[in-house]
């Protein structure tokens, strides 16, 4: 089966000027791009006025021979569309075609399994899922840890009973997501913390250098897996526990790889500059490629670090250090509520956890701690302050009326100082609550968006019912916001939404209209495009994506899931 696109806007990913033309798909890669013949009859519009554009639909009745057009061969002729022949046929008039969007800070690592469809990231337009983020993911789980890991994971990838836990490692885990079939491509990076669970548990130790060898072998077994890189969260445990000489000797293994170290660093708020200089550090050293995870300046009286942080990248840009990040286009976050914790709070794990906040000497010890701060601790209540996080989800029935409420106001209706107030409610729920923190501003997002090394991504919490919208609309709102309002040029924000997170995490053959390539596509109606979901009701899927297809198969169709289960499992190329 072929399909042809006919008569689109191609913004074909490499941030080259979108042309007028037709690309062919054969099986599951792109077999031709052309483009327009001269004076061929097709508006080149990029917001076409309502009617004008084709209705992007499947042309089943004007079946074509069967198109024989060769992958590898270079096309560089100008054609028209009646000289393609394809299967199918789509109009293309008025739509733009771009490669599918590639999210490289995912965190569809449990819903893969449990859910496969991923309505969140194939709504959107996003085709290809980077896994394993933060430093606490699926894999390596040693048999004997299964439980107390999964009480962990819960806060960031959600759990399940419908799953079999026993895989073991990326191997294994790579295994199941291939058996499981689900829409998107899935590409892995092996997390830090469950590299540290095997060897040394969840407790606050130092490692000896015999315990780091040991991390550093299970490191390379799980890159001879297939896994694009290393992923830690230094704010998470048991990452958090972690010391640099720890981590250069993990990054000194991912560089023999030609691998990615993905880092949610110590601090994106008050110790912002000094984290940086950390993680750029252990570039210097080890000469591994640095990807610094959703890239932020966090805290309203932190925005004055911007001019300091965009030096920093100069410079390493200078020195010739290989330096990406990724980023969300919202000026708040999102993540578990236990970080308002100091680190120690978590030592031993989640038991260790409850039983300290039902101690009121500890309770009193971490309020201390947070009102002077810690070396090294990335501090919300000091950074965002607790009238600024907003609680979005919770799992007991009594505590729901408090979803969409700050701190403050939680504190207030029940008549509670405002920290005993949150140490009360991480007890009742398990510590398994999500907030939303409003942190930043539009002004230092954009600085970074327009740096050379951002590509987008959405970091998304799908297990949450009321999500961070940025998990259902960061593509849409990107396009609908920064494309519209000339921020960005189109070809920019399509670069930066697809083949930007090809390169800086090695994945071959996708993130270009190209031949040869994987045929990852999206058709959109910029006139349309909008972000249909909201902080309070963030769950739809956005307006204006006509069609999408990941490897050659038809996987939306204006908001509609076609049922089509056709992503692959992405492994490092050489793995």
């Amino acid at each position: 089966m072929t399909t042809m696109i006919k008569n689109a806007l191609i913004a074909d990913g490499s941030g080259e000027k979108p042309f007028k033309g037709h690309v062919v798909i054969s099986g599951d890669r792109i077999a031709a791009v052309q483009r327009c013949a001269e004076g061929e009859s097709t508006e080149n519009r990029i917001f076409p006025t309502e009617g004008t554009a084709g209705n992007g639909k499947i042309d089943n009745d004007s079946r074509r021979e069967h198109v024989t057009a060769d992958a590898t061969e270079d096309k560089t002729g100008d054609v028209s569309a009646d000289e393609m022949t394809a299967d199918q046929v789509i109009d293309g008039t008025g739509l733009v075609l771009t490669p599918g969007f590639i999210d490289t800070h995912a965190h569809a690592d449990l819903f893969a399994l449990s859910d496969r469809v991923l309505l969140p990231n194939i709504g959107q337009g996003i085709t290809t899922c980077v896994l394993g983020q933060d430093g606490v993911s699926m894999a390596p789980l040693p048999e004997g840890l299964i439980g107390r890991w999964r009480e962990n994971l819960q806060n960031i990838d959600g759990d399940s009973d419908d799953i079999d836990w026993h895989f073991h490692d990326t191997a294994g885990y790579l295994k199941e997501l291939e058996d499981t079939h689900c829409t998107c491509n899935t590409a892995y990076l092996v997390p830090h913390g469950n590299i540290r669970m095997e060897v040394l548990g969840l407790d606050a130790v130092s490692p000896t250098k015999e315990q780091i060898d040991e991390m550093c072998r299970v490191l390379r077994r799980e890159l001879e897996a297939g896994a694009l890189g290393l992923s830690t969260g230094l704010i998470y445990v048991p990452c958090v526990f972690a010391d640099r000489e720890e981590l250069t000797a993990m990054c000194r293994v991912v560089a023999e790889y030609n691998g990615v170290f993905a880092i949610h660093q110590r601090s994106e708020g008050s110790d912002l500059l000094d984290s940086m200089k950390e993680v750029l550090n252990i570039g210097r050293e080890t000469g591994v490629h640095i990807h610094f995870s959703h890239f932020k300046v966090q805290g309203r009286k932190n925005q004055a670090f911007i001019d300091e942080v965009l030096r920093l990248l100069d410079e390493a840009r200078a020195e010739g250090l290989e330096v990406t990040f990724d980023q969300y286009p919202y000026t708040a976050g999102s993540t578990t509520l236990g970080v308002v914790l100091p680190p120690w709070a978590f030592d031993g794990g989640p038991e260790a956890l409850m039983a300290r906040l039902k101690d009121p000497a500890e309770r009193a010890k971490m309020k201390a701690d947070t009102l002077t701060g810690l070396p090294e601790w990335d501090n919300f209540y000091d950074s965002v302050g607790f009238d600024k996080i907003v609680v979005t989800d919770l799992v007991t029935e009594k505590n729901r009326p408090l979803i969409g409420k700050s701190l403050t106001e939680i504190a207030a209706l029940q008549g509670k100082e405002v920290f005993d107030a949150v140490y009360d409610l991480i007890t009742e729920e398990e510590n398994h609550v999500t907030m939303v923190d409003y942190y930043g501003t539009e002004a230092v997002m954009l600085a970074l968006m327009k740096r050379p090394e951002m590509n987008m991504c959405t970091d998304g919490l799908l297990w949450s019912r009321r999500p961070h919208p940025r998990a259902w609309g960061t593509c849409a709102r990107i396009l609908e916001r920064y494309v519209s309002d000339k921020a960005f040029s189109l070809e920019e924000v399509v670069y930066r939404l697809s083949y930007a997170g090809a390169l800086s995490h090695s994945i071959p053959k996708r993130g270009l209209i190209k031949e040869g390539y994987f045929a990852d596509l999206n058709l959109l109606d910029l006139s349309k495009i909008h972000e249909t979901g909201t902080y309070e009701d963030p769950a739809h899927v956005p307006a204006g994506i006509r069609a999408t297809w990941i490897n050659g198969q038809l996987v939306m169709e204006s908001g509609t899931f076609t049922e089509d289960y056709p992503g692959h499992v992405i492994r490092r190329h050489n793995a």
